[in-house]
């Protein structure tokens, strides 16, 4: 099992910038491959980004392409996620997931199991 936990949100205006963090801790941080997903209120959960056991290879929303980047630590059993240009639609709670890598997924945003807490991340206009 991994347990994760999210740090870093807040309250910006449009167009501010925000890094979100998430610490893992119990199994090997290597074992899994992590995403974040986002919920707004009164809105479903949303695929946000992906990024691959070793980090090689990453998959965003379109709604965040060009804005968001998703990075991970190894060594320091974290993930990141740089939010820049932010638009208050990507008001929402943020959440880290991870799943054991090695399985045949059908979809980079399915099959997460293990989740945060989630951080709140506010844009204003």
């Amino acid at each position: 099992q991994v347990q994760l936990v999210e740090s870093g949100g807040g309250k910006v205006q449009a167009g501010g910038s925000l890094r979100l963090s998430c610490a893992a801790s119990g199994n090997p941080f290597t074992a899994y491959e992590l995403a974040w997903f986002r919920q707004a209120p009164e809105k479903e959960q949303e695929f946000v980004a992906f990024i691959s056991r070793n980090g090689g290879s990453t998959q965003y929303a379109d709604s965040v392409k060009g804005r968001f980047a998703v990075s991970r630590d190894n060594s320091k059993n974290t993930v990141d996620l740089q939010l820049n240009g932010l638009k208050p639609e990507d008001t929402g709670v943020y959440h880290c997931a991870a799943r054991p890598s090695g399985f045949p997924y059908d979809s980079n945003a399915r099959g997460f199991g293990y989740w945060g807490q989630g951080t709140q991340v506010t844009v204003s206009a």
